[in-house]
């Protein structure tokens, strides 16, 4: 769901001589992760009516299990979403420090198609590659 979100918005093209990580590039992008924290809200207000209003007590073993099966997966995915939510929230916050767009680890430029495909990153290709390739290592 959040990867359809990211694709709505229309990519960000900057001018000529545009500096990275300008005031309207921030202004993009906030607008862009506070749409998917919007949505994300959604999802989860209308999960939990859902969940309320379903709530049947099934006399059939099977029909119960079935339904306790299903409302764990759903909890279990709204449980990534509420992750997603404060990842969100931290990264409106790098945007009000200045920090937004520039790698946690190395310092350089994240990119800006990078951050159209996924606005929450924190590394640099570069440095993400590394650190799948440092957690294969370790999961040997």
């Amino acid at each position: 769901m959040p990867q359809e979100m990211y694709k709505q918005a229309t990519p960000y093209i900057p001018s000529k001589g545009e500096s990275y990580m300008s005031a309207q590039q921030l202004m993009h992008f906030r607008n862009i992760l506070e749409g998917i924290k919007f949505e994300l809200g959604q999802d989860i207000d209308r999960t939990v009516h859902t969940m309320q209003d379903e709530a049947t007590i099934f006399a059939d073993p099977n029909d119960r299990a079935s339904q306790e099966s299903d409302m764990a997966l759903e909890l279990r995915n709204r449980d990534r979403e509420r992750k997603l939510i404060k990842k969100i929230e931290e990264t409106i916050a790098k945007i009000d420090t200045g920090d937004y767009g520039y790698c946690e680890s190395c310092g350089v430029e994240i990119g800006l198609k990078r951050l159209e495909a996924r606005p929450t990153a924190t590394l640099c290709i570069d440095c993400k590659t590394l650190d799948e390739i440092r957690e294969k290592q370790v999961a040997k």
